[in-house]
This record gives structure tokens, sequence and C-alpha cells, in this order.
């Protein structure tokens, strides 16, 4: 079962507002948990600036795999050279194709990312999240991510993950879990059939304060014939 993944070109935004779908605006500076987790939809543009991460969290590594067979899915790492820690990069899988996350003049580069998939990967029921991350000067406590994913307007599952503690100027790394929802096989052959349009908002809060939102959207009609 081929469901080997890939990224796509990272999409640019304009300056951002804080207004979302079917919601208040709601001041940047005190944005929390509760207040994502009421939204119910994808937002419009990103709840916090850049700017936001005061703590200089800078996601250095991310692979998916398996967990039934252990095979890589997906796996992308910064060239040492742009990482804050020194220190060498394993040499990537060659099942995956190899990729960067460059810097950019737009400072929303990176925050918005493309993925496509084959078709199986909807069929997979555990998948292993690792993420590696350096942080700044100042301590890190109570790191959270809340990822919501969306397929159009309808709400496909919510994770709510703890990173913990983070010391200063540390590289750290954790594994999450992803249990996948099931899902009707109609709602599968119409994400199939409309690429692009599962899209997720992931939220980053230390101590329950909005410091990074990422966005990305996925297509799972990789391999099939046009």
């Amino acid at each position: 079962m081929n469901v080997i993944g890939k990224q796509l070109n990272s999409l640019q935004s304009g300056n951002s507002s804080s207004s979302v779908n079917n919601e208040k605006s709601v001041d940047l500076c005190t944005i929390t948990p509760e207040d994502v987790l009421r939204l119910n939809t994808i937002t419009e543009d990103y709840l916090c600036s850049p700017s936001a991460n005061v703590y200089e969290i800078d996601f250095t590594r991310f692979k998916i795999r398996d967990l039934e067979s252990g095979a890589v899915l997906f796996e992308i790492a910064k060239p040492p050279s742009e990482q804050f820690v020194e220190g060498t990069i394993d040499t990537l899988m060659a099942a995956t194709e190899e990729l960067s996350l460059e810097d950019t003049a737009d400072p929303n580069a990176g925050r918005y990312v493309r993925y496509q998939f084959t078709p199986a990967f909807l069929n997979l029921k555990t998948v292993g999240a690792t993420v590696e991350f350096t942080v700044g000067s100042q301590p890190v406590n109570n790191f959270r991510m809340i990822e919501r994913h969306f397929f159009r307007d309808r709400l496909l599952k919510t994770f709510d993950f703890e990173f913990g503690y983070c010391i200063p100027y540390s590289k750290n790394s954790c594994e999450h879990i992803y249990e996948f929802p099931n899902l009707p096989s109609d709602l599968v052959a119409e994400m199939i059939s409309n690429p692009f349009e599962t899209r997720s908002d992931s939220f980053y809060f230390v101590d329950n304060r909005l410091v990074m939102h990422n966005k990305a959207d996925y297509a799972y009609d990789g391999g099939m014939a046009i």
C-alpha cells in the first residue's frame, strides 16, 4: 500500500485580520484554547502574527509514520545551517522526497503548507507524528498544540497535544499519536475527488496564550491518473 506523501509549494498569505467565520473578533493577545475549540469552521486568516512567537519556537524536523507497519510516510527537515541549535540531521528516508523549509521575505511564508497523499492514506488508523523544535532564551511553560481538521465546513477531528516544559536554548523532540476517525465511504470519496478542500488549523499555546498559528491543506489523489 503506497501512502508516501509530499509537501507541495508553501502558500503565501497577505496581511491577516482577526476575523473568523461565524465568530466575533477576538483580541489577538488573549486568544485561549477555549476560543479556538469553539470555532465551527476553518479560519479565514491567522489569529496571531509571527511576532507573537516571543519564545522563538522553531520547528526543524517533522516526520509521520504508520504505527502498524512502521513505514515512514512523510519527512521534512530544515538544513542544519538554518537551525538554531548546531547539530547534524539524519539522512532522509529514501522513500521520501528531498524537501526543505526555507525562509522568504514574506513573514507568513512557511505558515501555510500544502500536502499531497495517495488515497491509501485515508485507510490508516493510527499515525505517529514526530516533531523536533528549538526554543530561544525564555523557558516555555505548558506548551500545547490544538489541531483542527475540516473538510469544507465539516469538522473531521480535533487533536489536542501537550509538549510540556522546555528549558531555554533547548532542542526538543516528541512523538504524538494521531488516531484517525472512521469516515463514511461517501465522505472519503468526496475528499479524494476534491483535493485541498480538506484543511487544518494548528494553534500553539504557551501558558494558554496563542503564540503560533499554522495552516495546511491536503489532497488525497496522489498517484491517480488524471
